[in-house]
């Protein structure tokens, strides 16, 4: 394995110790330093030998060797990570909350740092100046974060276009992946979660007739959100992401058709219903009829039987009040 492939692939912990010890002791040679400065001048003022020394070493420290020990000082909070590069290569990653001390010739680096942050930050821990004068972090937040891409409308197994949003759940699971492998990780994740919805919808309809065992993009919305979490994850595993859950947010038909659909959602709730109000209603008839010759009550011949199954499914299906004839005479 090349030395690029295992950068791209391994992620190893920096070098580093705890910053106190030398934050401290920096304090202490800046301060000496100053003292240097003033017991130089007046050895010098007084024809003495070392002054000159004692001028070089308050003037030199402060601006090489205690510049470089504040520059390797990191303050990490948790869940927060810092990924180096030393002269153009990979150096490591601080992944443990703290005050450290690291190489000061490291290079932290964040190529995803487009979101703005606020708040009081080391030059350590910024890019310059961009053009607005706002600075940019370039820790890396390990937690999980929430990605809702703008919503889509994309044609569905039948052809009808739908309108379909996401909510993906995702955290940084390797470093040097996410910094190295591709150059801004959010914008990644973002444009393979819509190539992975747009996979993902085609293979369903919007909805399934009632009664149908057919998977749909309203009716299997676990399937389909597990389906949605390991097409991304698949994707974006070469960026060092972790998909923890992608979940549809929201679902409808896209305005050209949402009106027809309804229609067609009315007409089929009608169908079922009428059906439903039949198979009652003939059942019913059926009991009529059966009690009616159980008892004794009534003889009817066949043309009579035909006349009240037909009186009664009029009654029972009309989606209207029946009203009610009075008959005075012989229903012969």
């Amino acid at each position: 394995m090349s030395e690029n492939a295992k950068i791209q692939n391994d992620e190893k912990i920096v070098k580093s110790s705890n910053g106190m010890p030398v934050l401290i002791l920096n304090i202490l040679l800046n301060l000496a330093s100053l003292f240097a400065i003033i017991w130089g001048d007046m050895d010098l003022e007084a024809g003495g030998s070392f002054g000159g020394w004692l001028l070089a070493f308050g003037i030199f420290y402060p601006v090489t060797v205690g510049i470089l020990l504040f520059k390797g000082l990191k303050i990490l909070k948790p869940n927060e990570a810092l990924v180096f590069t030393l002269f153009g290569k990979y150096y490591g990653t601080l992944r443990k909350d703290g005050f450290f001390y690291v190489n000061p010739f490291a290079l932290a680096i964040n190529t995803s740092a487009g979101t703005l942050t606020t708040g009081i930050m080391t030059t350590e821990e910024t890019t310059p100046f961009t053009a607005n004068g706002i600075r940019v972090n370039r820790k890396l937040s390990l937690k999980n974060m929430t990605l809702s891409n703008d919503k889509q409308k994309i044609n569905d197994q039948l052809g009808n276009p739908v309108i379909i949003g996401i909510v993906v759940i995702w955290k940084i699971n390797n470093t040097a992946k996410a910094v190295f492998n591709v150059n801004n990780y959010r914008e990644f994740l973002s444009i393979q979660c819509d190539s992975a919805l747009r996979n993902i919808v085609r293979l369903y309809p919007y909805d399934a007739p009632q009664g149908d065992n057919e998977k749909s993009l309203r009716g299997s919305s676990q399937e389909i959100a597990d389906k949605l979490q390991a097409e991304i994850q698949s994707k974006v595993d070469v960026a060092g992401l972790e998909i923890v859950e992608a979940r549809i947010t929201h679902l409808s038909y896209a305005q050209e058709i949402a009106a027809i659909m309804l229609q067609r959602q009315q007409a089929s709730a009608i169908i079922d219903a009428r059906q439903m109000i039949v198979e009652g209603a003939v059942g019913m008839v059926e009991m009529a009829l059966s009690k009616l010759n159980e008892k004794d009550i009534v003889h009817l011949d066949e043309e009579r039987k035909a006349a009240m199954v037909s009186n009664l499914l009029v009654i029972l299906c009309g989606n209207k009040d029946a009203q009610p004839i009075v008959n005075s005479g012989s229903i012969y």
